[in-house]
């Protein structure tokens, strides 16, 4: 990956190009009047499809989940 520097004007005329550098996995910093003015990257793709209970089975919830905490835990004792 690499970053490049464009002016917005250059930025215009070879926008496809830009383009084809960032899919490639290049940055592109695009300025005006030789400042920053912004960045053309590309967007993340989700690399798997989320399965609805993928989970099942994997994760486990103790049955005192939802009980008070013992008072020590508020008192800062909870190490004891």
């Amino acid at each position: 990956m690499s970053t490049k520097t464009v002016s917005a004007q250059e930025a215009a005329s070879h926008f496809s190009e830009l383009l084809d550098s960032v899919s490639r996995g290049d940055e592109i910093i695009i300025t005006q009047n030789s400042q920053p003015l912004a960045k053309l990257i590309a967007v993340a793709r989700p690399t798997a499809r989320r399965v609805f209970g993928g989970y099942v089975n994997k994760i486990r919830i103790d049955a005192d989940f939802d009980s008070p905490l013992p008072d020590n835990y508020w008192l800062g004792n909870s190490h004891s």
